[in-house]
């Protein structure tokens, strides 16, 4: 198959599925097209099988904000008509979506039928969409997209309660290449981050208040009273500045790194005793399921999608949002004895393999071959 793909060329959850969805569709020798405004982040090598097409917005004094969807609904019909691809698979809703059909309307006039996979990841459900500015145009899009899916149930209830939808939905969680995660490479020494006796907590995230990360602190830094450890932060985001100065205040800024942005997380769990994610809200936590591929347990609270990964006392623990000493109480359970946390981190990995890569893909390929054989009775 020919598939076009669409997403943000982020370091966000939905770039990354998106972007290894498509290296792996390659290499089950699908040609992929990237449509999208930058390389995304993932997407290290091109072949005559992965492709990368730059969507450009021109700029004209008379539009205040530039019109990205019609920039890239213009560039979906160019690419597709120039090389024949057969589907259209978009991440997020709005405006991708929306954009793809747009292009899809277009093509019609040219007797070109091009179906739309929609992916939901829950930023484009749960916090914009259902925005009363934006619900018209999300509810049209799902419902005029010829195939949905969604990364976790919840997402897909939380979708099903918030807007009108007609379309049916199908669950397609995200996934992990595992082959990743076999930490092969040498380098993985402790002593390089911590001394010997020290524990090794870690965050990951784009450091949005969303992402709760005050409560990373705050549960970091009762820890450290209990128990030697450091603390390790990947991401960047506007509450750097804000924990930064948290971490001066509480004297434990010689216990915490920031990484800032890495292409290199696997290689930062290889460190790692405990993930901490105590999220307001997770369409599905991918950087849960990244931390358990590492052998690494789970300490985060128990809202969307995060229950579906992080199994209560097997891979982690999961507490009510906010709940910091609740949090604090099951990450020393887990990092205070040595037998048992090397039960979690067993645990957390053997959880993992249920969403390994070469089980999840499969599922789409399905979805598309479905998605394009109705297409062929219309």
């Amino acid at each position: 198959m020919k598939i076009g793909i669409v997403c943000y060329p982020t370091f966000g959850g939905s770039g990354v599925v998106a972007t290894e969805l498509g290296l792996e569709l390659s290499k089950r020798g699908h040609e992929i097209h990237f449509i999208t405004y930058n390389l995304p982040v993932r997407l290290e090598l091109l072949s005559n099988h992965v492709h990368y097409h730059e969507v450009t917005v021109p700029e004209y004094p008379l539009f205040h904000y530039q019109p990205y969807e019609l920039a890239l609904s213009s560039k979906l019909v160019d690419m597709v008509k120039l090389h024949k691809i057969e589907i259209l698979h978009v991440h997020y809703a709005i405006p991708h979506a929306y954009a793809a059909y747009m292009a899809k309307k277009m093509l019609i006039e040219e007797n070109i039928y091009v179906p739309i996979v929609t992916t939901l990841h829950g930023t484009d459900i749960t916090l914009v969409g259902s925005h009363p500015f934006y619900k018209p145009a999300v509810t049209f899009s799902i419902n005029k997209s010829d195939a949905v899916t969604a990364v976790s149930k919840s997402l897909k209830k939380d979708t099903q309660r918030l807007f009108d939808i007609k379309n049916k939905i199908s669950v397609v969680p995200n996934f992990i290449d595992l082959d990743k995660y076999n930490h092969g490479f040498t380098d993985c020494q402790r002593e390089i981050m911590a001394n010997e006796d020290e524990k090794i907590i870690t965050h990951i995230s784009n450091l949005r208040e969303v992402k709760r990360v005050q409560d990373v602190i705050s549960i970091f830094y009762n820890i450290q009273k209990e128990i030697p450890a450091k603390l390790m932060l990947v991401g960047e985001g506007p509450e750097r500045e804000k924990i930064e100065w948290r971490c001066q205040q509480l004297g434990i800024t010689d216990k915490v790194i920031f990484f800032g942005k890495s292409n290199e997380i696997d290689k930062i769990l290889c460190f790692s005793d405990l993930f901490l994610l105590p999220s307001q809200t997770e369409s599905f936590g991918l950087a849960a399921l990244e931390a358990m591929a590492s052998r690494v347990p789970v300490i985060s609270s128990n809202t969307g999608g995060i229950p579906e990964v992080n199994t209560h006392g097997v891979s982690g623990f999961l507490s009510n949002v906010g709940d910091v000493d609740d949090m604090t109480k099951n990450a020393l359970h887990v990092l205070s004895d040595e037998s048992r946390l090397h039960t979690f981190k067993n645990n957390a990995r053997q959880e993992s393999l249920k969403y390994d890569i070469h089980n999840i893909v499969p599922q789409y390929e399905a979805i598309y071959e479905d998605t394009l054989a109705k297409c062929l009775v219309l």
